[in-house]
């Protein structure tokens, strides 16, 4: 029998609070009214929300969530004038609304793994930033972050039990994911009980699942890996195409 039609989400409405710089290739804007009450508490750290800009969506990762304070925050990657969000975020000004269905989400980190293996380029910072926030002061983790070069570097919630690998894209002159999928594959991890969150361009998916569950030999529930986007795509084109995607990357490497 097919499957019952899910009935509607909710579609909510905010506005700008106001915004920070955090980088010249990121930008912060703080939304906030009385829809924020509506959400529920974030039990993950890879929540997100899907923005409508008039017929087509996007999908950013919630930052953070102050129910009391009645605001929400969004990263948004800025790449000049294209695509969508990046822009509006760019030149949004208090006041300005904001529409959105959600919020989803479906990974956090565990506390007790001895190793946390957190791995993204731009487009999964919020999401790793938020992990890091939710772990225990003495959990070890490896984190891997690709951003285009040291300006857009980001403090990020640290501990002594941290470490965190910036790799420069325009440094390496190679394409998105590519400098950070090295550095993954070459890096001396610690041994030990391995849990992996993986997100970011689409291209760097395969190898590096190839990488944690063949050679490494991570259990599969133990990794959270996904591709956010891929290259030459925007995100209509790329949710169209992921199941295909995933499903003859998976064929491949269960041979």
């Amino acid at each position: 029998m097919p499957a019952p039609n899910r009935p509607p989400r909710p579609v909510r409405t905010v506005s700008v609070v106001r915004k920070e710089e955090l980088s010249p290739s990121m930008i912060r804007v703080i939304v906030g009214g009385e829809s924020i009450d509506e959400l529920p508490p974030l039990s993950y750290t890879d929540h997100y929300i899907k923005i409508k800009f008039g017929d087509v969506t996007r999908t950013y990762t919630i930052r953070w969530l102050d129910h009391e304070a009645r605001e929400m925050a969004l990263d948004f990657v800025i790449h000049g004038d294209e695509g969508l969000a990046g822009p509006w975020a760019r030149d949004a000004q208090p006041g300005d609304e904001l529409s959105f269905v959600g919020p989803g989400g479906a990974w956090a980190p565990r506390g007790d793994a001895e190793v946390h293996l957190l791995v993204g380029d731009d487009a999964a910072l919020p999401a790793i930033a938020a992990a890091l926030e939710a772990l225990p002061p003495h959990a070890r983790a490896e984190v891997f972050l690709e951003v285009p070069d040291a300006a857009s570097r980001q403090d990020l919630p640290v501990t002594a039990s941290t470490t965190v690998h910036w790799i420069e894209r325009d440094a390496h002159g190679l394409g998105y994911g590519e400098a950070l999928t090295y550095a993954v594959q070459t890096a001396e991890l610690p041994e030990g009980d391995l849990e992996a969150f993986v997100h970011g361009n689409a291209d760097m998916i395969k190898p590096l699942r190839h990488y944690l569950f063949n050679e490494r030999g991570v259990p599969r529930e133990n990794v959270s890996i996904s591709g956010y986007w891929r290259t030459g795509m925007n995100e209509d084109g790329w949710q169209s195409s992921k199941r295909e995607f995933v499903a003859a990357m998976e064929a491949e490497q269960d041979r």
